[in-house]
């Protein structure tokens, strides 16, 4: 554990969502390997972000360290404000806890959600920092606000660990559990295990961004449909929930007593997004040809034709994304 002093600085964003490594994308053969919704890896050597499991054969990295600085921007102007003031109002008044805010952030990466999150809520902050990879950690806690809303100090904590094994006991004297993109790369045992140690700690969860299944591009393309099923299909392997995940965790938390709000945020991409837009493109094509490698041909002309279209500022994409806040009972609280 690291206490630090929150000290801006220049750090890459936590990328999230679409996750795994795959093979070049259609079309770009050359670029070496490919991170679904998340372009090619430029370097092979750099540090993976949090892996979520223990025991699994070590992995490449999930997201090149362009995607994290390219989607920060992104992120930040698609979560849903709206849940924001159902939040402020349960963080108005815990109950039966005194002092400042003590907020987890799993999976944090490089911290864009307390980036975001912070300087809108009011009071002191604690922010608790979780992640599997140390490097990460490091620059999320320096990159972290060092103010809120009202002027209120902002620290931060980093732990590093498995956010999958998250217990009731690790969220103690919670106030606030927060993630970005993280839901989609959980199987559905883990978010049962999420919604019983919030739960079991009494706290809201706020848990953004997380895949739809749902993109529009324009202009239309005949492939468009059968590239995003492809896609879909790659984000329910082995297991993991992908596209359904925020349906699973609306029922995790409803059964054990939550409020569950959800809205929806869309990244809606046009020709000032065009870098982003573009790495998108090449993760998203060549997530489906691993899928379905039969799409090969027919998909490595549908990518040349869409970036050539993203190049000329002629291409708008809308990515769907959806936003939870589940406000479970207040420990102690009647059933």
């Amino acid at each position: 554990m690291e206490t630090v002093g929150a000290e801006k600085t220049d750090a890459d964003a936590r990328a999230g969502g679409s996750s795994g490594a795959g093979e070049p994308s259609a079309g770009d053969r050359g670029a070496g390997p490919v991170i679904a919704g998340a372009g090619p890896v430029a370097r092979p050597a750099e540090r993976a972000t949090v892996r979520l499991r223990d025991g699994e054969p070590e992995e490449p990295p999930r997201y090149a360290p362009e995607w994290l600085r390219l989607r920060e921007g992104a992120d930040a102007a698609a979560r849903a404000r709206e849940l924001l003031d159902p939040l402020r109002i349960r963080l108005a008044d815990p109950p039966g806890r005194s002092g400042g805010l003590v907020v987890h952030d799993l999976g944090c990466g490089t911290g864009s959600m307390g980036r975001w999150l912070a300087p809108r809520l009011d009071g002191a902050q604690h922010w608790i920092l979780h992640d599997r990879d140390p490097y990460l950690l490091h620059f999320a806690a320096a990159a972290s606000p060092r103010s809120a809303a009202d002027g209120s100090p902002v620290t931060v904590e980093t732990r590093r660990g498995d956010v999958a094994r998250l217990t009731p006991d690790a969220l103690t004297g919670a106030s606030l559990v927060t993630a970005s993109a993280l839901l989609d790369v959980l199987t559905r045992e883990e978010i049962e295990a999420l919604a019983d140690a919030c739960a079991g700690a009494g706290c809201p969860a706020l848990l953004t961004l997380s895949v739809a299944g749902r993109v529009e591009l324009a202009p239309q393309d005949p492939l468009d449909a059968e590239i995003a099923e492809a896609f879909n299909a790659h984000q329910r392997r082995a297991g993991l929930l992908g596209p359904d995940a925020v349906t699973v965790a609306c029922e995790a938390f409803a059964e054990r007593g939550a409020t569950v709000r959800v809205h929806a945020s869309p990244w809606r991409l046009g020709a000032e997004e065009a870098a982003l837009t573009e790495q998108w493109l090449r993760g998203w094509v060549g997530a489906a040809v691993e899928q379905r490698p039969e799409l090969g041909d027919r998909a490595a002309a549908y990518l040349s034709t869409r970036l050539a279209a993203c190049a000329a500022g002629a291409l708008r994409v809308t990515v769907h994304h959806t936003d939870l806040l589940a406000l479970p009972r207040p420990r102690g609280a009647a059933a």
